[in-house]
């Protein structure tokens, strides 16, 4: 029954979308803004904001819409579902309303797309034709929507599947497309495009510094200072927005003092007993967890280091390869302790760090609330613990603050967020 449930309402998704689509459309020809696309499996908001940053007032921003449906709420200017579900029927209503009346004036539209499932960024890329395009990265994000295509031999690996979803908005756009060219799959599929291809490359970083509350990247242009830590592979969204913004016209500010993080992707918080957060709960795939493992690794602190990692969702049939990859990189960080939280974590994981010699340093929970209660009577003080990965990891986050008003700081702090929190038990 729950499966003819979902396989219905993956038929509907894209006819009940194509409604939206229709109506935003006419907002949108109204409008006519120059599109800036921004794509990839991470890093898709950190780009946004530091485009933000630059263009300010001239652009419209897709905050809190990168979907079918959201960048159409968006477009003609109103809120999503959130946690209502009867809202649904009043936007049946609300959205031709504002498609006859609303138009953005900004002359630029930085939209955030996402590629959470097949044919989702080409069903957006068809329509909004972005004239410039921003693919920050290509991983195994939603994995698990895509084994289908390798099952039925359309794709090789889930990853050439999802690489080619992202190509979408690549082969819609009318300008240029500025891609990671250190990324194998990325090259491929923009290889034939007919807009004009731009790769960045790591050889454009010229020097890269980390604390756990800053980081420095230093182009040729100019040095990058953030008031977050960043990964190392942020130089590819700096990189591309140099080069965008001497493509618009736009000076460059390379003092990001003023640079707001979105929240749990890479924010440092301050703990209860001089606790350093590093707080990146936001999403978690190998990539991304990689990036964090690395930065860390080159990170330079006076205490300790902990890593604190939850599940990763959406890996499909790759699981369990998955997640015993994510043990052997998180061993190469030499840390003071690992803290595992997930029933894949504790399968897959934590037997890959005890084959690397890093039993002894590693603890795991199935529970979120025994993962918070052994962090909170085994610091010493001084830590610095990052935190990444699914199981609700905000929460802990949360209850280790040394000022709880931080809590706005956090990801996933809605009120539905809360309420599938409260079913765990997590209040």
């Amino acid at each position: 029954m729950h499966a003819h449930i979902a396989s219905l309402k993956k038929k509907l998704y894209f006819f009940v979308a194509a409604y939206f689509r229709f109506w935003a459309n006419l907002s949108l020809k109204r409008w006519k803004p120059t599109v800036i696309a921004v794509t990839g499996s991470v890093g898709k908001t950190t780009m946004l904001h530091l485009l933000e940053l630059q263009l300010g007032e001239r652009a419209h921003y897709s905050h809190f819409a990168n979907s079918a449906f959201g960048i159409s709420f968006d477009i003609v200017g109103t809120r999503g579902v959130g946690a209502s579900k009867w809202r649904w029927f009043k936007l049946v209503v609300i959205v031709p309303l504002r498609a006859l009346t609303f138009t953005h004036t900004q002359p630029y539209y930085v939209v955030e797309i996402d590629g959470e499932r097949p044919h989702e960024a080409e069903f957006l890329a068809s329509w909004l034709k972005p004239t410039y395009t921003l693919w920050v990265s290509s991983g195994r994000s939603h994995a698990i929507y895509f084994d289908s295509q390798v099952r039925k031999g359309k794709f090789t690996t889930v990853e050439e599947a999802i690489a080619y979803e992202f190509a979408s908005l690549a082969r819609h756009t009318t300008n240029t497309v500025y891609v990671d060219g250190e990324n194998e799959l990325m090259q491929q599929q923009v290889a034939k495009i007919t807009a004009r291809v731009v790769p960045v490359i790591k050889s454009d970083l010229k020097m890269y510094q980390v604390t756990p509350a800053s980081s420095l990247f230093e182009f040729v242009g100019g040095t990058f200072t953030v008031p977050y830590p960043l990964p190392k592979e942020t130089y590819v969204q700096l990189s591309m927005l140099e080069l965008i913004c001497t493509e618009l016209d736009i000076k460059i500010n390379y003092s990001l003092d003023n640079f707001v993080m979105p929240p749990g992707r890479s924010s440092y918080l301050q703990g209860k007993n001089d606790i350093n957060i590093i707080d990146s709960t936001y999403n978690a795939h190998l990539v991304s967890m990689q990036s964090m493992f690395t930065m860390m690794h080159e990170m330079r602190v006076e205490g300790k280091k902990w890593l604190v990692i939850g599940d990763m969702t959406d890996q499909g049939e790759g699981e369990a390869d998955q997640h015993t990859k994510l043990g052997e990189a998180m061993a190469s960080v030499p840390a003071d302790r690992y803290v595992l939280v997930g029933r894949r974590t504790a399968r897959y994981t934590k037997p890959a760090l005890e084959a690397a010699g890093m039993g002894e340093l590693t603890v795991s929970f199935t529970s979120t609330r025994a993962a918070l209660e052994y962090i909170e009577s085994h610091n010493e003080g001084g830590e610095t613990m990052l935190f990444k990965g699914s199981q609700y990891l905000e929460w802990v986050v949360e209850k280790l603050l040394k000022t709880p008003d931080d809590r706005n700081k956090l990801a996933r702090q809605d009120e539905a967020a809360r309420q599938r929190r409260a079913k765990w038990g997590l209040e």
